[in-house]
């Protein structure tokens, strides 16, 4: 045979595969998102995903990133929380998993630059690109960005991402074993990529950050508002572009930028507002906010939101102040789960705790983590309250004594400003949940460390921390550094190890007690609840008629703290704990935590949701009118 005839054959035979379509299941992401603010040109990697469960850990020495075919891969939708409905004590533990998604760009993708986006991953993540190693992160309920190197212009391109959900003591939430040998945590862990996938466009110049805060004198006062940008130059050569945006029907400009390869600058200015429209929850005024980053009459860059004016401020007597009003908030504690979905959830089921807050009466809501970005926007534009917490949960002290760990939590706490500090929705920035109720020198280092971190990335806001609140813990001056201390009571519901809380005749002189002990800083009860899960007696723990009792009992309770800067139920929605749950319930129906105000899976209203709601709808949350003292700002000591 010639050299010419073998030449010829070969041919033949590539061709097909030069000619054969894209791998199944490869899309072009659509431009579409789930949350409105952000940089523009976000596209949404929906379609199909393959996922592959690892329980042996085995996939990265079989080199799971670089297969080709789909021989053990499941068809999956993301987001995607592999063990929703696995209740086992592997399941809480966690695993490894991979997920595979094939895409391509658009058509007219030349001379951009494109990231991949993940709202949350839990917990850790490594990604891959066309087999090559892109980059790994820890920690869930946070964004994170990489830079697509290498991404092919045509044809398919693979991303693929390890995950792994099993969780250690160093961790937020920490990992842990009860008495008995289960799993601890306060929610389950579900494993995957449990928020949304995008890929994101970049020419040439990104909007890194945008920070818009709003300062307000006074209530009639009008208003400032800083707006401050940071760019970055991602191409291989230098670009000029004018900066431009708009607050409302205001024009602004942050001038002009001119960046090498690689380069990044801050910009900002500061726009009067006079006779704002100010945002509360009775009002919730939002003005559109828009930058753009312009170059030869092109537009490379857009970044939108919406901004709300108002303010909030601790009273030098320990109130807490919105617009220069005192309030009594009125709220509940959720988590982003469902039967169905784990915490993979949609918007609709979003939707659906914001709304059911919102009849409820509540003014604020609260769970042990970053919401997603939809939530905050559900909550400025319905006017909900968020106290923002971060997931350092419980961490106990051998564990936060170490410098990994609090560096962790310093990342989480830096991220969590940056990504949601412009919701005006968002009052208090919460640096943990229950550690210690008696601080020694490692909790005291890591609560001034992280206040003074909270405050020095925004000084707008309040700095709180939830404690578990026991009779016996008597006064902190390891709190001295917070503006807002949280407690989680529980008298009448859990004995506690550290002075009785079976009794609830010893909330209200505990309550008064703790004003005492801190009369220059705002208290918010943060937790109060009972299971109820059947029929019964009032006297009997675990009924719905329990249930109501200990929350009328409570809520009336708060009613004769005029102080008291609000009361937060734990919780409004039931949901999975962890294996062997009972909640103080002497008939538990583990893992539901079941203290909820609505039903697991159904969010049927237990008798308990109409006697909160009473009670909320007729306190003046928000009226307490103009205090009648010399105020200071959030940060004021």
């Amino acid at each position: 045979m010639s050299c010419r005839l073998r030449v010829l054959i070969a041919a033949i035979l590539v061709l097909p595969a030069l000619l054969a379509p894209p791998t199944a299941g490869a899309d072009t992401p659509t431009p579409r998102t789930l949350y409105a603010d952000g940089a523009e040109g976000r596209r949404l990697m929906g379609g199909e995903w393959l996922f592959r469960l690892d329980k042996e850990d085995a996939g990265l020495k079989q080199r799971f990133q670089r297969q080709a075919g789909r021989e053990g891969w499941t068809p999956v939708q993301v987001p995607h929380a592999w063990n929703v409905g696995d209740d086992s004590p592997e399941s809480m533990a966690g695993s490894t998993a991979w997920y595979r998604k094939d895409f391509s760009l658009p058509s007219a993708a030349a001379a951009l630059s494109w990231a991949v986006r993940f709202e949350s991953v839990n917990y850790r993540s490594q990604v891959w690109l066309n087999g090559r190693a892109v980059g790994s992160h820890k920690g869930a309920y946070l964004p994170f960005e990489f830079t697509l190197a290498g991404v092919k212009r045509r044809g398919t391109n693979r991303l693929v991402i390890r995950v792994d959900s099993r969780r250690r003591p160093t961790d937020f939430p920490p990992s842990g074993l009860t008495v008995v040998g289960g799993p601890t945590g306060g929610w389950w862990n579900y494993g995957g990529l449990i928020r949304e996938v995008y890929l994101r466009r970049i020419d040439r110049l990104d909007f890194a950050q945008v920070r818009v805060t709003p300062n307000l004198p006074c209530a009639t006062c009008n208003a400032t508002v800083k707006v401050k940008a940071r760019l970055r130059n991602v191409s291989g050569r230098g670009v000029t572009a004018r900066v431009t945006g708009r607050f409302g029907a205001r024009r602004f400009s942050l001038g002009t930028v001119s960046l090498g390869p690689g380069g990044v600058t801050a910009r900002e200015t500061s726009i009067r507002v006079r006779s704002p429209r100010l945002w509360s929850p009775t009002a919730p005024n939002l003005y559109p906010v828009s930058l753009s980053a312009s170059a030869g009459g092109r537009k490379l860059a857009g970044y939108k939101l919406k901004s709300g004016v108002r303010s909030v401020k601790i009273s030098q007597d320990g109130l807490l102040l919105l617009n220069g009003r005192r309030v009594n908030l009125r709220g509940v504690g959720l988590h982003e789960d469902s039967k169905e979905q784990g915490f993979a959830v949609d918007n609709a089921l979003r939707e659906k705790l914001v709304d059911d807050a919102k009849e409820l009466g509540a003014s604020m809501i609260r769970t042990h983590y970053p919401m997603h970005p939809y939530t905050h926007e559900l909550a400025d534009r319905k006017g909900l309250l968020i106290w923002s917490e971060i997931p350092v949960y419980a961490v106990k002290t051998r564990y936060l004594a170490k410098r990994t760990v609090r560096a962790q939590a310093a990342r989480e706490l830096a991220k969590n400003i940056e990504t949601f500090a412009n919701h005006p929705s968002v009052m208090i920035w919460s640096i943990a949940n229950e550690l210690s109720s008696r601080p020694g020198p490692v909790q005291s280092y890591y609560i001034k460390r992280a206040a003074a971190q909270a405050k020095r990335l925004d000084p707008t806001r309040p700095v709180g921390l939830a404690v578990a609140g026991y009779p016996s813990a008597g006064c902190q001056p390891e709190y001295a550094p917070l503006d807002v201390v949280g407690i989680n009571e529980y008298f009448g519901w859990y004995p506690g190890a550290n002075g009785s809380l079976f009794d609830r005749k010893g909330l209200s002189p505990f309550l008064d007690q703790v004003r005492a002990c801190y009369p220059k800083k705002a208290v918010i009860v943060t937790e109060f609840g009972a299971e109820a899960n059947r029929e019964g007696p009032v006297e009997e723990k675990g009924t719905y008629a329990y249930q109501r009792e200990y929350v009328n009992f409570n809520l009336a309770t708060f009613a004769t703290k005029p102080w008291l800067s609000g009361a937060l139920y734990w919780a409004l929605n039931e949901f999975r704990v962890r294996p062997g749950w009972d909640g103080g319930n002497p008939r538990p129906n583990p893992p539901i935590h079941q203290k909820g105000l609505t039903a697991y899976g159904t969010f049927a209203r237990k008798p308990a949701f109409a006697d909160a709601q009473a009670s909320f709808r007729a306190t003046d949350q928000l009226g307490g009118g103009v205090a009648p003292v010399a105020r200071r700002s959030a940060s004021g000591g």
